[in-house]
């Protein structure tokens, strides 16, 4: 069925105020444009009824019922019709200075993980320079193209050892979500494990001593316990920070008189997608401590470079103690992963099939989670084990629906990778003229300080304004293809290195010849490009995925959901490493050439895939929302600590 788009109703509004209404420009039947799970997730009109209450995250109405005027007031609203909702300019609210608390251990925590991962791939690759016990270059050396070193393992077991701490980084928000949600909340889980963290620069740093470098099989082993557990830490902090910025924010929509005299419309879904513009600023903000990373351990050796993120990162708990009053905070309520494995086992148990096509086409059938509903049962006969409800039962659906598209992802971050060390690799096979090679990767993280400001300023405001929306489906698909862009910048770069490098046929573009280290005499700054597209494509992609991750999970499973899209790095990281025979340098420029060929296709099949969920946009955002969590008496689910702002 099509839409008459009829003046002055619904389907007449632009994009950007259509999607704070139910689509009434669609069929009652899902679109054949969307995932697996969406047909199975379509709430049923009982199911309807009984979620009518919900609201969505940022409280905005998500049913266009009342008065044919518009002068009912929105739900959720601080007096907001909804005339003045569809027809006043949305900006985004004040942020809380606890926001800006968190903003800050974000910043000190990617300080120090990119303060030291970012220089891995010298330490574990290039042995010590001539005349060097710490991995700092001489003093006469300086000004040419050697490099810093001290492990001296080589190309391919620096990216092996650079991968297992991608993949163990991204793997561990899972023992940090299942905590804060079942034992400690995410504050306290945040506070142990930066203790955690801190302990493991603390190995670090004793790895990296002229000492423990006398024997580097002693300083590798070293090393390697570091990463193990500061990425526990790590790990544990990066699936809770993220929501727990977010959860700072507990305005409404409301209106406000600009001092132009312009009423505005004060909406928490354009506040939450400009806190995460800021909160990834932070992030980016945090890594540029690289810079410093490289000079320090060029000039003072690995230990220096080592330490000074981990003095940094006291910052981390000390913040936290110090706002510790303030923050909105969320209790350990109980993990709801083993409810929701329930609930998809109740589901699946009838329509299973040793016949993958039936089961697919069971899942996708309008009654595939009837199973799972206590309504469907008569009373008394409800099975012991079903202890939600069938609201509970929509949320696993539309949240399974909505986390589907993070399953796309590991393509994406496989190209990122890219930045995290063979980048650094071709930068080593360029002239350096005394500067670092792993410094110019730093300019991924100065690209995005530069451009957030001007996308949140400037882009999506006056994309707003037009009436475009750039919804976060487009955006992420945006991402992959810039993403695939900067992997053919490399490929062709990569290309003319080993054209022009003095260095034989089968070696690296940086060599030795009589003693002396020579390069390509391409200047290392052209390989910046890669850097400044790919901080590009995180601006679209990566941004909005938090953003996505967070306005899609019901509150109880926010630490879990984020986890879950970061585990897709985890996953990135393991196929790369599975890469491994072919992530050496005289097979780069295939290697970055398939990365772009795949981002395009996989980003185009995601794009064709989820565009169906653009239409579904704030229907989604409603998902566990309301103020039931899906549990039978289930409480009121947000508090805060004594001196906190109340949350509603």
């Amino acid at each position: 069925m099509g839409c008459a788009f009829i003046e002055n109703s619904p389907c007449s509004y632009p994009p950007h105020i259509r999607s704070h209404l139910p689509n009434p420009c669609t069929s009652r039947l899902p679109s054949r444009n969307v995932p697996l799970f969406a047909m199975a997730s379509y709430p049923t009109e009982k199911s309807e009824k009984e979620s009518a209450h919900a609201s969505s995250i940022s409280n905005e109405k998500l049913d266009y019922q009342g008065e044919p005027d518009g002068s009912s007031i929105v739900e959720g609203s601080e007096g907001v019709t909804e005339h003045e909702l569809l027809t006043l300019r949305h900006v985004a609210d004040r942020l809380p200075y606890t926001s800006w608390l968190v903003v800050i251990v974000e910043f000190a925590e990617r300080w120090t993980y990119y303060g030291t991962t970012n220089i891995y791939n010298n330490y574990i690759q290039f042995k010590l320079p001539p005349g060097s016990d710490n991995g700092s270059v001489p003093p006469g050396l300086r000004g040419g193209d050697t490099v810093a070193g001290a492990l001296g393992r080589g190309q391919q077991k620096a990216f092996a050892i650079r991968t297992f701490n991608s993949f163990w980084v991204y793997i561990t928000p899972w023992v940090g979500g299942i905590l804060a949600d079942t034992l400690w909340g995410r504050y306290k889980t945040i506070l142990i494990f930066s203790i955690v963290c801190l302990i493991g620069h603390v190995i670090l740093v004793a790895s990296s001593s002229p000492a423990a470098l006398a024997n580097s099989n002693t300083a590798l082993g070293l090393l390697v316990l570091s990463i193990v557990v500061m990425g526990l830490g790590a790990g544990a902090i990066k699936a809770n920070v993220s929501p727990m910025i977010a959860e700072q924010y507990t305005g409404k929509l409301r209106k406000e008189t600009l001092p132009s005299g312009e009423v505005v419309i004060k909406s928490p879904a354009v506040t939450i997608q400009s806190m995460y513009l800021w909160f990834y600023a932070a992030i980016n903000f945090g890594s540029c401590g690289a810079i410093s990373a490289s000079f320090l351990a060029r000039d003072n050796g690995y230990w220096v470079a080592f330490l000074v993120p981990t003095c940094i990162f006291v910052l981390v708990p000390l913040v936290l103690i110090v706002g510790r009053k303030n923050y909105v905070v969320t209790p350990p309520r109980g993990s709801i992963l083993l409810e929701t494995m329930r609930v998809i086992g109740f589901a699946l148990a009838s329509h299973w099939s040793i016949n993958p096509m039936r089961t697919i086409r069971a899942i996708r059938a309008p009654d595939f989670w009837d199973p799972a509903r206590p309504s469907s049962y008569e009373a008394g006969k409800i099975p012991a084990k079903m202890t939600w409800d069938d609201e509970f039962v929509g949320e696993v659906g539309r949240t399974l629906n909505a986390c589907s598209v993070f399953l796309f992802f590991p393509v994406f971050w496989l190209c990122y990778s890219q930045i995290d060390g063979n980048l650094g690799t071709v930068a080593a096979g360029m002239t350096l003229n005394g500067t670092p090679n792993d410094l110019i990767q730093n300019l991924n993280p100065i690209s995005i300080i530069i451009m957030i400001p001007i996308f949140d300023r400037l882009i999506y405001p006056f994309l707003r304004s037009r009436g475009i929306n750039f919804s976060p489906i487009k955006r992420i698909y945006a991402g992959f293809l810039v993403a695939g862009l900067a992997m053919v910048y490399s490929a062709v770069l990569e290309h003319y290195i080993q054209q022009s490098s003095p260095c034989h046929d089968g070696e690296p573009a940086a060599c030795e010849i009589d003693g002396l280290h020579v390069a390509s005499p391409l200047n290392v700054w052209i390989v910046a490009g890669p850097y400044i597209l790919v901080g590009m494509a995180e601006i679209f992609a990566s941004i909005t995925s938090l953003e996505y991750a967070f306005t899609k999970a019901p509150k109880r499973m926010k630490s879990v959901v984020m986890a879950f899209s970061q585990f897709q790095t985890a996953l990135s990281s393991a196929l790369n490493f599975a890469l491994t025979a072919v992530n050496i340098e005289q097979k780069f420029v295939w290697l970055f050439g398939s990365f772009a060929v795949t981002a395009w296709i996989v980003g185009t099949i995601f794009f064709i895939t989820f565009r169906g969920l653009d239409r579904r946009e704030a229907e989604l955002n409603a998902i566990g929302q309301g103020d039931r969590a899906g549990f039978k008496g289930e409480a009121k689910e947000l508090t805060t600590n004594p001196g906190a702002v109340k949350s509603s």
